[in-house]
């Protein structure tokens, strides 16, 4: 038995469950593993964006994301090689487990769907298809090494889902713009979910000057009446030359929050020399990041944001109790989806 999950591996035999094609999820509990009953899960937004263009919404998606849990043992897109992350109610807890949970908890796990063996049986009856959160009923198996949150008590489950999903990225943020001092920050895809929290991170580690970029109108005066930036800027983000003209003078520190692929060499040249660019988003490709940055001859740092910072939790969770602007916001995305 593996504290990785290494027995829960089916094939290939020998790689971590993240690089597995195929996982297994009975959910008989192992001495150091813990049994979830799901409730809901988060499919991550690069993940959404590809189904639903691929599928459309309703019950093609729906049976595109029962097929792809039937046939590897966890949702693990094989286009964009991303999953995301679940909510619901500990089952049973093995008596060697250290992950500091109880039956009945209800928690939210901080670890990617793509490394989580899961068992859908209800076939997302109740999924219309249309948002990233997903209704279900079925069981999950968290590892001894796996991360999970005890769900607060003073937020609703399916915001706390929400923010919980990418807290990695503000808290990376954070991180980032305090070791460098007090940079100019620029948050490209600053209207979306981990990049309106990124935004008050940077702002609340001391950013010199804040930038968000986002792609529409909309989106744009949504931050405005947020008060999340000093600077708010309209580009397509997969254009390096309209991000670069419409960004201005190059910023110390730019994030990557954005779900479509292409938007790496725009961030490059945002960027000024010495600075740091920070991708978070799993539509990002770094053989483009690392190859454009050596094209364009861009001194730049660049960072793989991997979802995990000590502590990740609890700092997003305390931005959305005490950032009314950013709370509006995805409370504003989850009516959107509502009505679509």
């Amino acid at each position: 038995m593996s504290a990785y999950g290494l027995h829960r591996v089916v094939a290939p035999v020998g790689v971590l469950p993240q690089q597995a094609d195929r996982l297994d999820a009975d959910p008989t509990l192992r001495p150091d593993e813990v049994i979830v009953d799901v409730e809901r899960l988060n499919l991550d937004a690069a993940s959404f964006r590809q189904l639903r263009e691929a599928h459309g919404t309703g019950p093609a998606i729906r049976d595109a994301v029962v097929k792809i849990i039937e046939e590897r043992g966890k949702m693990h897109n094989p286009v964009t090689g991303s999953g995301g992350m679940l909510l619901g109610t500990v089952r049973e807890v093995g008596q060697e487990s250290s992950l500091g949970l109880t039956p009945g908890d209800r928690i939210a796990t901080l670890v990617s769907l793509t490394l989580t063996p899961l068992r859908i049986t209800d076939g997302l009856a109740d999924w219309d298809g249309a948002g990233e959160q997903v209704p279900c009923a079925g069981t999950a198996v968290l590892f001894g090494r796996s991360i999970a949150a005890v769900l607060p008590d003073d937020i609703p489950d399916h915001l706390a889902l929400s923010v919980l999903d990418v807290c990695g990225a503000p808290a990376l943020t954070d991180r980032v713009v305090r070791r460098d001092g007090t940079p100019s920050v620029l948050v490209i895809g600053g209207g979306g979910k981990s990049g309106s929290l990124s935004l008050a991170a940077a702002r609340r580690a001391g950013a010199s000057r804040l930038v968000a970029l986002v792609p529409t109108e909309s989106e744009a005066q949504a931050l405005r009446d947020a008060g999340l930036a000093d600077e708010i800027v309209i580009a397509d983000a997969r254009d390096p030359v309209a991000v670069s003209k419409a960004v201005g003078g190059q910023v110390n520190v730019t994030v990557v929050c954005v779900d479509v692929p292409g938007c790496e060499h725009g961030a490059v040249l945002a960027t000024a020399d010495g600075g740091t660019i920070v991708f978070f988003s799993m539509a990002t490709s770094f053989q483009a990041a690392a190859l454009g940055a050596e094209g364009l001859a861009a001194d730049v740092e660049m960072i793989i944001g991997n979802g995990y910072v000590p502590g990740h939790a609890a700092y997003a969770l305390d931005l959305i109790r005490t950032e009314p602007g950013v709370r509006e916001l995805f409370e504003a995305r989850e009516r959107q989806t509502a009505r679509t």
